[in-house]
């Protein structure tokens, strides 16, 4: 195997797919950080989720806000919970009301009225995720979703939709965690400088 072809191909593909963010998602992604501006000025908080390599990136996202994510603005810690966490939780959900509810069923404790909720899908089609969207708009928070491919049944249920244009989900997931830094660094730079 030719290690330095596979890692150029790789490289150059991921690029080419950011191209296609920056002519597809910059106003989506603009919009999505106003949306969590408002949020934060309101006193609201993100509640965040996906599965497997989103799960991960749910939890990066959420350590953004509550951390930093530019260490040249000094801010106070913002609210952001990634609901993919609590292994008691996650594990007693998922037995007695099944996985398919796990995170609708966190969203209904934690979702208050200013709040916004982020679901992570590459296929827009996580049962788990589209559920606690439905749950989200029940309450009346607003729903971001960060998607890949043509967005899957996700589509329906959010308010803006992130879509990555790749079939790739390792490119996609490169997207997801790059917009989530971009939407971050807007919202330090909106609320802090």
């Amino acid at each position: 195997m030719d290690y330095i072809k596979v890692i150029s191909k790789h490289l150059r593909e991921s690029a080419k797919t950011k191209e296609r963010i920056i002519e597809n998602c910059t106003q989506n992604i603009s919009e999505a950080a106003r949306e969590i501006v408002a949020c934060f000025k309101n006193n609201g908080k993100l509640l965040i989720c996906g599965n497997g390599g989103s799960a991960a990136d749910a939890q990066h996202i959420a350590a953004e806000f509550v951390v930093r994510l530019s260490h040249d603005i000094v801010r106070p810690a913002l609210p952001a919970i990634a609901l993919t966490t609590d292994t008691s939780l996650l594990t007693a959900a998922a037995n007695d009301i099944g996985f398919d509810n796990v995170f609708a069923r966190q969203v209904e404790a934690l979702g208050r009225k200013n709040d916004v909720f982020i679901g992570v899908t590459t296929s827009g089609n996580s049962e788990n995720v589209l559920r606690a969207a439905i749950k989200a708009k029940q309450i009346g928070l607003r729903a971001i979703a960060f998607l890949g491919g043509d967005g899957g049944k996700a589509i329906d249920f959010f308010d803006i939709k992130i879509i990555i244009p790749s079939s790739n989900v390792q490119h996609i997931q490169e997207g997801h965690i790059t917009i989530g830094h971009i939407i971050c660094e807007l919202v330090e730079r909106e609320l802090y400088t």
